[in-house]
């Protein structure tokens, strides 16, 4: 049973700086690229970051360019996403999602879903 499981959202201050997890469960790992999606109450799911297999390339949103990362174990089946300089518009459900290429994944064509993690910035 594939499993992506997100942890590490919660409330936090404009200008704070958070990272959320993504441990994966099911799949071979190293054989997925891996990303974060994040939806906004009333909006559609935005693609936010995705990343190669082998960590090598980055896609980034139009939103977040030069405020988040993303990075990844493959030892542990872990993805990361970093979040700095957080904005109230940041205010979302995040979620970890596994497809074939991360170019794939930039245009939402992903494998599997993790179930999200809410993320709010508060003014």
């Amino acid at each position: 049973q594939v499993q992506l499981v997100e942890s590490g959202g919660g409330l936090v201050q404009v200008g704070d700086s958070l990272r959320l997890s993504c441990a994966a469960s099911g799949i071979t790992f190293r054989n997925y690229a891996m990303g974060w999606f994040r939806q906004a109450p009333g909006k559609e799911r935005e693609f936010v970051l995705a990343l190669t297999w082998n960590g090598r390339l980055t896609y980034y949103g139009d939103s977040v360019k030069g405020r988040f990362t993303i990075s990844r174990d493959n030892a542990e089946s872990m993805v990361y996403l970093q979040m700095n300089n957080l904005k109230p518009e940041d205010t979302a459900v995040y979620y970890c999602a596994a497809g074939d290429t991360a170019l794939g994944l930039k245009s939402a064509k992903s494998n599997y879903w993790g179930q999200g993690t809410q993320v709010t910035v508060s003014s």
